[in-house]
């Protein structure tokens, strides 16, 4: 059953060549990069495993009657089980959605890994799902009432995202059946989504447009990936009602700007809108009009070049403040106008997972190295940092400022942060491999393995990246095969030299592409990659004089519990970094009379830290 998740790649190029819709920035069909099958793709013992591992470990803790509670109850079936609290609290509006985000979650580790307590739990609460789908008798299967849903269709407010968790629950239950075959989970998918087709075919346009206008702060009719997850329906089932279904749920006021590659973020709520540009993209996949592609490429250029921090997280504070939240946290903001947005509560952990999603898409489509360079550092400098090294605790925010700490959640929060990085987690092996029909392409430099299954191919990667900059590679194949080994050269990359089984390689080495090495490959051969590493400063668009520090690949934190302010200039300041301790992964920058320690953002954990310096010479 494992090929059922990554046969949907197929179906979409399929019904996209069926359509004979024209690509806009991806190539022909037969043309696009697939990611390997994550469990042909398997992490190899280090630091990266360490924190699936804690991962692991947190969504094994969870007992399957306990995640099922506000389902039976909601469905008139008995439960004596204890409530989960915080946002999955009985009465709190959101309760259900991180059940999606852990169906999905345990559906990936057990597609991979084949744990049989991991796979039981799973079981357990799918057949809990199913029973109170069945009590309900409609298709309606959620842990809020269904009057949530009536509220929103005439209020429009007074809510809490109703659609948001529904999303989470039909996305768990798809790739339930996508990566472990189960029917049943398959048949509540079509349920739930035959129970929302019923809902809107009764709605006029003029209520369905409301529905979806999501312009104001902290909307409570966010809808989250309901069209992404039905776009995915239309491929798996080929049926075209859930290709009108999920239509309704593309607002045009949100689409249409972006086609017209108008910035229209600013004030938007940043996950609301960037779960929109994921669905975007799987219409693309599923049809490939060309304004959906076009709706997301001009989307990740605005988003990259406008609205992101240093490390392609964004969100924060809203413009003009009419919520709470809004003060500092969870929207979009003005063009390039960053420098006073450092709240703590910028870079929404959801926003980052959502942003990384996006990346893959783009690459899928392009082979751009471009996308490639923000995945890469996004991964080191944007998700690994969101969780804590020592316990495995996430954050629902990442600041940057200083100084600053991680303020991790407790493990009975579930917040909607709780769940998409519970998920995210459970898949650190993707984006670490793509392919074509003849050609490889290594993305991420992640100890790990790789089975190449058309070509008999495994590929096996060692090191210490990113604190080391050295990658081993050792091919395994039965018999000499020809096939092209696509390395990765990120932009900050200060030159890069390749050795072939001890062989240097004479060639050219340019950043942000991909260094080709085409020949016949036989067992046991062997790649190294040494890349150069130098000191680097990043400042922000809108202030020359607030600024960054990354080491190679690293985005590095100053160790302070004060805000760090810098004396000189640019030159002066890059200067006066070194290693303190290269093993360990430490730096020194000596600033004037002042010294200070900074170590790589991902290992900072309980400690009061900066990423954002200023230099004020006055």
């Amino acid at each position: 059953m494992k090929a059922h998740y990554w046969f949907i790649l197929f179906l979409w190029v399929a019904v996209r060549m069926e359509a004979g819709g024209k690509m806009a920035v991806s190539p022909s069909a037969t043309e696009m990069l697939l990611p390997f099958p994550s469990h042909d793709v398997e992490l190899a013992s280090s630091w990266v495993k360490q924190r699936e591992d804690l991962n692991t470990a947190f969504l094994r803790s969870l007992e399957p009657d306990r995640l099922l509670h506000n389902f039976r109850v909601n469905a008139g079936l008995p439960s004596v089980a204890k409530p989960l609290e915080g946002w999955e609290s009985p009465g709190v509006g959101l309760r259900g959605h991180f059940v999606g985000h852990y169906l999905s979650a345990v559906s990936a580790l057990v597609e991979r890994y084949e744990d049989a307590g991991l796979a039981r739990n799973l079981e357990k609460v799918v057949e809990g799902m199913y029973a109170c789908q069945q009590a309900h008798g409609n298709g309606y299967l959620s842990a809020f009432p269904e009057t949530d849903i009536e509220v929103l269709e005439t209020r429009f407010t007074g809510v809490w995202a109703p659609y948001y968790t529904l999303h989470k629950i039909m996305q768990g239950l798809l790739d339930v059946y996508l990566r472990t075959g189960n029917e049943k989970a398959y048949a509540m998918v079509e349920g739930l989504a035959g129970y929302v087709d019923r809902r809107m075919s009764k709605l006029d346009p003029a209520t369905v447009a409301r529905m979806m206008y999501t312009a104001d702060a902290n909307p409570q009719n966010e809808m989250g990936g309901m069209n992404e997850v039905l776009y995915q329906l239309y491929c798996v089932s080929g049926k075209p009602r859930y290709l009108e279904l999920a239509s309704l749920f593309d607002p045009s006021w949100f689409l249409e700007p972006l086609v017209r590659n108008e910035d229209i973020l600013s004030g938007l709520h940043a996950n609301t809108h960037i779960a929109l540009v994921n669905g975007f993209a799987r219409r693309y996949e599923s049809t490939g009009e060309e304004c959906y592609g076009k709706s997301v490429a001009n989307f990740w250029n605005m988003l990259m070049h406008f609205h992101a921090y240093v490390n392609g997280t964004s969100s924060g504070p809203r413009p003009n403040v009419t919520t709470e939240t809004s003060l500092t946290a969870e929207h979009w903001g003005e063009p390039c106008h960053l420098c006073n947005t450092l709240t703590k509560g910028i870079a929404e952990s959801c926003v980052t997972h959502n942003t990384q999603r996006l990346n893959a898409s783009l690459f899928s489509w392009t082979g751009n190295p471009c996308y490639a360079d923000v995945y890469m550092n996004m991964f080191y400098n944007a998700v690994l940092p969101v969780q804590s090294r020592s316990t495995g605790a996430y954050v629902y925010h990442l600041p940057l400022g200083s100084p600053r700490h991680k303020a991790y959640m407790a493990d009975n929060d579930f917040k909607c942060c709780s769940g998409s990085c519970a998920e995210a987690f459970a898949k650190l092996n993707n984006g670490i491999y793509y392919h074509d029909d003849s050609a490889v392409y290594v993305n991420l430099y992640v100890p790990s393995k790789v089975h190449w299954a058309d070509k008999k191919v495994g590929l096996e990667q060692a090191g210490g990246f990113p604190v080391e900059p050295i990658v081993d590679f050792t091919v395994s194949v039965r018999r000499p095969v020809d096939f092209v080994l696509n390395l990765f050269i990120p932009a900050w990359t200060d030159g890069a030299v390749v050795y072939v089984n001890g062989e240097k390689q004479e060639m050219p080495v340019r950043p942000s592409s991909f260094l080709k090495l085409s020949r016949r490959w036989a067992d046991g051969d062997r790649v190294r990659i040494e890349f150069r590493y130098a000191f680097r400063l990043q400042s922000m668009p809108d202030k020359e004089n607030m600024l960054a520090v990354f080491y190679g690949p690293m985005l590095l934190a100053f160790e302070t519990r004060d805000e760090v302010i810098l004396k000189g200039n640019k030159d002066e300041i890059l200067a006066g970094l070194s290693f303190a301790d290269s093993e360990s992964g430490r730096f020194v920058l000596k600033n004037g009379e002042r010294e200070f320690r900074l170590r790589p953002l991902f290992d900072v954990d309980k400690e009061s830290y900066g990423v954002y310096a200023t230099i004020r010479n006055y």
